[in-house]
């Protein structure tokens, strides 16, 4: 229960509510956390409170802030749940494993935009985000009036190391 007339400001109120939240596993790792939107709703706060709570959480090193994606639980290295992934970077994995696994062999074209666009049921900017990321990561080149392809496997990128497995007793 908030105090709305104690010597504790709202916001402080708010934070150590959904802090508490981050300290006892009720919000995970990679988890977003309630957006200002839903602050503002939860707890019948302003917009500038709810920002407030952001920066709060930023401060204490609970939450990191993605630009235009939302607020989430840890530093900014921590994974997001694959389900929480943006759009546009699901695609791009669903891409990168079909050249990963030589369905699409290299510099062999890869779906166009419009097969992309509808085989997932997105806008023609969330393929070209996916594209670009597969582009800056190196999976795939563009040959201006040609299309987009497969980039041999010596331009993708390294696999991320997996952790050690834990000795044997």
């Amino acid at each position: 229960m908030l105090d709305r007339d104690g010597h504790i400001p709202l916001y402080r109120q708010i934070a150590d509510i959904v802090g508490e939240r981050i300290v006892n596993g009720e919000l995970t790792p990679g988890e977003p956390v309630p957006s200002e939107t839903e602050l503002k709703r939860d707890f019948g706060v302003a917009q500038m409170t709810a920002r407030r709570v952001h920066r709060e959480l930023r401060d204490r090193e609970l939450i990191h802030t993605v630009p235009g994606e939302g607020s989430f639980v840890g530093s900014p290295d921590t994974p997001r749940p694959p389900y929480l992934a943006p759009l546009y970077r699901q695609i791009a994995d669903e891409v990168a494993a079909t050249i990963r696994s030589g369905e699409i062999g290299a510099n062999r074209p890869i779906p166009s935009e419009r097969t992309l666009m509808l085989e997932h049921g997105v806008a023609k900017a969330t393929i070209r985000q996916a594209i670009a990321l597969l582009r800056t990561e190196g999976w795939v080149f563009t040959v201006p009036y040609r299309g987009t392809f497969a980039s041999p496997p010596e331009h993708w990128p390294a696999p991320a190391p997996q952790p050690a497995a834990p000795p044997s007793p």
